[in-house]
């Protein structure tokens, strides 16, 4: 018995050990993929300060998931808190205490909302720069124009972090990354945004955010990598499982303002940002109608 016992504690001790050399080296990768210094390329976008082009910054700010992310007044705020992934923590992009918005130059913000990039090259924890990268100038320059005409406000905040589970998943699942700017494609060049209109290219253009909880294909699913409560996204191509087969258009765009179906369903903002995207104008949610119109009615599921 004695004999069987002590080669238990022997298996024991080494899977124990197997484990934290395991997650020592899961340590050291990821903080490796935390540091690494990026090359980015030198965009040069105008940043207007006419009140028009603010005004319309504020408006992509509110319907892109910005304001919803960092705040009305830009102060950042603990979005994330979850031992399966980590802190997800925006920053006070005010020049306030705390604030990011004092010390960074107009290069600084396009690397930092394109490309997910800090003025030191390492990349920003969580930073949805997958879908801004696309942004046009005009667009991202208004945007810029809004964040800095923003007031300061007092708000220090610590940074972002990954736990250990969600070190675990980023480094044994390739398709999750928290560091976006690793899917971006640095090297090639970046395409050019669609014209302005009610066409399924605009369309697709205004809802690239939209692909992360619904997937590449808008089809839904579970989602990768979020926390395990978060409920699968619904399938919004007009396939099988897909309740927009039965909506008009019109039926779309009360339900973007009011968060409420067309059956009188209650969208829950913490899971559906409707709060976000009832900023777009009529024909800017009609073009995201024409893009859901036009995608290929794919079964519930396949991302």
């Amino acid at each position: 018995m004695k004999k069987f016992l002590k080669w238990v504690g022997i298996i024991f001790a080494l899977l124990i050990g197997a484990v934290i050399l395991t997650l020592t080296v899961i340590y050291f990768q990821t903080e490796a993929r935390f540091k690494r210094v990026y090359e980015t390329p030198n965009d040069v976008v105008a940043i207007p300060t006419d009140a028009e082009s603010i005004q319309l910054g504020k408006r992509i700010f509110q319907y892109r998931g910005c304001e919803g992310c960092h705040g009305e007044k830009l102060e950042g705020k603990v979005y994330l808190d979850d031992p399966a992934v980590g802190k997800v923590i925006s920053t006070n992009l005010t020049s306030g205490l705390g604030g990011a918005g004092g010390g960074l130059t107009d290069a600084d913000w396009i690397r930092g909302i394109r490309y997910g990039i800090r003025p030191d090259g390492t990349p920003i924890l969580f930073m949805p720069s997958t879908e801004f990268y696309y942004l046009s100038d005009e667009d991202l320059g208004a945007v810029i124009a809004y964040i800095k005409s923003m007031p300061a406000v007092d708000n220090v905040l610590p940074p972002s972090s990954v736990s250990v589970m969600g070190r675990v998943v980023m480094t044994l699942v390739p398709a999750i990354t928290f560091i976006p700017s690793e899917l971006i494609p640095m090297d090639a060049a970046r395409p050019s945004a669609p014209e302005a209109g009610i066409t399924p290219e605009y369309g697709e253009y205004l809802s690239l955010s939209c692909k992360v909880c619904h997937g590449l294909t808008m089809s839904g699913g579970v989602i990768p990598g979020f926390p395990a409560d978060w409920p699968p996204a619904p399938n919004i191509t007009f396939g099988g499982g897909s309740a927009l087969p039965t909506w008009s258009e019109q039926d779309f765009i009360d339900t973007i303002r009011t968060g409420k179906t067309p059956l009188d369903k209650e969208l829950r903002a913490q899971y559906m940002p409707w709060g976000s995207y009832k900023f777009m104008s009529d024909n800017e949610l009609k073009a995201v109608w024409a893009y859901l119109e036009s995608l290929p009615k794919l079964e519930y599921g396949n991302r």
